[in-house]
């Protein structure tokens, strides 16, 4: 099959949808493997790099959409992308659709086959989401902690407190792997760290962090509660390939603190939390309610050589087969279809 690799166009993001050495394997299987030229630097991948592994370099997004017929990138196609795709394309990436229906109406207008990285479900775990889910978990830690900073638009606190000083709360809706991820870097931090999560193993996994990290079931009256006092919260609730559902709501926004921080993992599946909006690295956060919130879709496009790398490890082995004629004998990447033939195809979706 041939192969192509574009350029990513969304703001800011630097991520590659295959490194040289993910191509490389794909070439010794008998693939032709297409790169956008200069689609890897932001990644730290020259065009250098890419043609030792064996990769054939095109000048252009018109040339690689033209040549190709399987599409790896990471983001969802946007702007002239979606201009560029035809209906024998088998696009291959993060689409995120039950919370982008102009996008899925646009690809089911074009008749192609779309697989979506966060839908690929085998043995009932989301393989090719859970390492940007990784890095999208720690991230929300780390950048929250720095918009608590005074400089930044936050309420001027220290997380892990110090001596004669309180430490900080942080709040995290959603114990599965963005929440477990925010909870560890949080509590290496030495706040106090809640987390609500209604599967009773992750909460034990959850307590196994630290002794300053409490699980606990959201009853509405306790996320209430927990929310008003969080100078950190962390949405982190995922449903797959729904649009996530409110638990946070206008009112309990209301309730935090003025300078206190929302960082809203599950945005690009429409956000849980009711005053979450989309936003860019180049303009990333918002007041609303008093409260500083970072709505920023693509996370994990702000350390690209590493989600490149995590990435291009979990989904190697399904663009390998999925490269192959019969790829449709595997359950996982059937599981994965989201639009084929001008259909939707997960029982997720549905037009509005």
């Amino acid at each position: 099959m041939k192969i192509g690799i574009p350029k990513e166009i969304k703001t800011l993001e630097g991520r590659v949808g295959l490194i040289p050495a993910a191509c490389s394997a794909l070439i010794h299987e008998g693939h032709d493997v297409y790169l956008e030229k200069d689609g890897g630097l932001m990644s730290g991948y020259s065009n250098d790099d890419y043609l030792a592994a064996g990769v054939q370099l095109l000048p252009n997004a018109d040339a690689l959409y033209e040549t190709t017929e399987m599409i790896v990138k990471v983001k969802e196609p946007i702007g002239p992308e979606l201009e560029r795709l035809q209906s024998h394309h088998l696009l291959f990436s993060y689409l995120h659709l039950a919370a982008e229906i102009p996008l899925m109406k646009k690809l089911m207008e074009i008749g192609l086959t779309a697989v979506a990285f966060e839908t690929v479900e085998e043995n009932g775990l989301l393989p090719l989401l859970a390492p940007m889910s990784d890095i999208a978990g720690r991230l929300a830690s780390q950048i929250g902690t720095n918009l608590l900073q005074r400089p930044n638009g936050g309420k001027g606190l220290l997380l892990g407190g110090l001596p004669g000083a309180d430490r900080g709360h942080v709040v995290i809706i959603g114990g599965g792997v963005v929440g477990s991820n925010a909870a560890i870097i949080a509590a290496a931090t030495g706040a106090r760290v809640t987390v609500f999560d209604t599967n009773r193993t992750k909460q034990e996994h959850l307590r196994s962090i630290g002794p300053n990290v409490t699980a606990l079931y959201p009853f509405p009256n306790l996320v209430q509660e927990s929310v008003a006092d969080a100078d950190l919260l962390i949405g982190a609730v995922l449903i797959t390939g729904e649009k996530a559902p409110h638990v946070v709501s206008r009112e309990m926004v209301k309730m935090m603190d003025e300078g206190s921080v929302i960082v809203d993992v599950a945005v690009d599946q429409g956000g849980c939390i009711e005053t979450t909006r989309p936003t860019t690295y180049a303009d990333p956060t918002y007041v609303e309610e008093g409260v500083l919130h970072f709505g920023v879709t693509n996370m994990p496009g702000a350390v690209p050589r590493s989600a490149s790398q995590a990435l291009s490890a979990s989904l190697l082995p399904y663009v390998s087969k999925l490269a192959q004629k019969d790829w449709r004998k595997h359950p996982a990447l059937v599981k994965g279809i989201n639009v084929e033939g001008g259909k939707l195809m997960h029982p997720a979706l549905s037009l509005p």
